[in-house]
């Protein structure tokens, strides 16, 4: 007489419900062990000190501020469910993309940040993709974008009516970000 078998679901079924509960135990004490500033609340200072980073009025010989954009637009957002710093200017450049990449590549080097190159797209052009640094260590990291963009895009994203000093040459984006807690953090993830 053979013996019998056990049934293969019951091993899957034992898996998913303590897979189940663990996630469950999870998402139930996981708030308790986030960073103290998982909020927006406290990070006043750190904020300020984004906004004051030199690179942020480190321009290109000819880029200009367009008008209503002459401050920097820094804030901690929390409405994603994990709070984030930024920093941001914008600038019209009437001179090419590669002259923007040119600039930032030795200004931001200089000031000790790290160029990151995206491993899922190699093969995107700078002047499209845009560039992304790393600076400073756990506790004090800070990410550095360069982004381009158009009057269009101003429009659709801001609401803001370009001038004409984008007519020609090139916008961009420069900001400074940040973890909460200055958490080391990658231009990728």
């Amino acid at each position: 007489m053979p013996l019998p078998l056990r049934s293969p679901m019951r091993p899957a079924r034992s898996t998913a419900l303590l897979l189940a509960t663990a996630l469950v135990a999870v998402g139930l004490t996981g708030c308790s062990s986030l960073s103290p500033f998982n909020s927006c609340e406290g990070t006043e200072t750190r904020v300020k000190e984004l906004s004051a980073q030199p690179v942020l009025t480190s321009v290109p010989p000819g880029a200009t501020v367009p008008k209503g954009l002459a401050s920097v637009d820094a804030e901690c957002l929390d409405d994603s469910g994990g709070a984030w710093l930024y920093a941001e200017r914008t600038y019209a450049f009437p001179g090419s993309r590669q002259e923007v990449v040119d600039f930032y590549r030795t200004t931001a080097k200089a000031g000790g940040w790290h160029l990151q190159s995206d491993p899922m797209d190699p093969d995107v052009a700078d002047t499209e993709a845009g560039l992304c640094f790393t600076k400073g260590g756990d506790g004090d990291a800070l990410m550095l974008t360069v982004r381009f963009t158009t009057a269009r895009q101003l429009k659709v994203e801001y609401n803001y009516d370009a001038g004409p000093e984008f007519d020609s040459g090139s916008g961009f984006h420069i900001a400074v970000d940040s973890e909460t807690d200055g958490a080391k953090t990658d231009c990728w993830n």
